[in-house]
């Protein structure tokens, strides 16, 4: 069914296609699309880069609280190995805050090989929770990336939960680049047969007083494999960080 997302959603909320929100948008997308998506180091996102389609975009503008949350529904689904190649770019300005829950399905028994790069950017006082869910199947190969870039004494949450998969690998980045942010970053995975998850962190703390908490759990059967790489980096300058990480299989 078709529902009008004007009665949904408050005035100013912009959810559509990227391609065609960049042409409406063109001073946005020169300024934040691909800008923290790091294609130099990455060879997946720079991959996705270059042959990515289309995508989503969410705009959340200043002082606006989205009090539903926005659901994308990403459903691989054909009969030949393919290769799929999705984008999203998050904006929320200042004081806006918002839920968005992203989820991942495979329908077709065949190859699928997916790249996934999420860009958010969270402006001061913007309170974001990223969720992204995958259940898809044996013969999936999700690569997945996420980059966050906070502001003053924004909240940002990514949660990212692996309940069936083939090989798995999420990518998450934090940057926390204004004084008095906070980043949450969570997973968890329920594997069991031959399903192989990484997850991978990040989180920088560019400047004085930000805080972050990670909090990874996996549930392991049969020949499934786990794995966790977490790093934070605190620069010279960052005086006044508080960071926690804690991994429990």
């Amino acid at each position: 069914p078709t529902i009008d997302k004007k009665e949904l959603l408050p005035k100013g909320v912009t959810v559509g296609s990227l391609s065609q929100m960049a042409d409406r948008f063109i001073e946005w997308f020169a300024k934040y699309y691909g800008k923290i998506a790091n294609t130099r180091e990455d060879a997946l996102v720079a991959l996705n880069t270059a042959l990515v389609q289309d995508g989503v975009f969410i705009y959340i503008p200043k002082n606006t609280v989205v009090d539903v949350p926005i659901q994308l529904i990403n459903i691989l689904s054909g009969d030949q190995s393919t290769l799929v190649n999705r984008r999203l770019l998050i904006m929320a300005e200042e004081n806006a805050q918002v839920n968005i829950l992203m989820c991942n399905h495979a329908v077709s028994a065949v190859d699928f090989l997916q790249t996934g790069v999420t860009e958010i950017f969270a402006g001061e006082n913007a309170h974001i929770n990223f969720y992204e869910i995958e259940e898809t199947h044996s013969r999936t190969h999700r690569f997945n990336s996420t980059f966050v870039h906070q502001a003053a004494n924004s909240v940002v949450q990514v949660n990212t939960m692996t309940l069936m998969n083939g090989v798995s690998c999420n990518n998450t980045n934090f940057h926390l680049a204004g004084q008095g942010a906070h980043a949450d970053c969570n997973g968890m995975t329920i594997s069991d047969k031959e399903q192989h998850i990484d997850n991978i962190t990040l989180i920088d703390h560019a400047v004085p007083h930000c805080t972050s908490h990670e909090l990874f759990k996996y549930v392991l059967d049969d020949k499934a494999v786990g794995a966790f790489t977490g790093m934070i980096l605190v620069r010279p300058d960052a005086q006044h960080t508080n960071s926690e990480q804690t991994n429990r299989s």
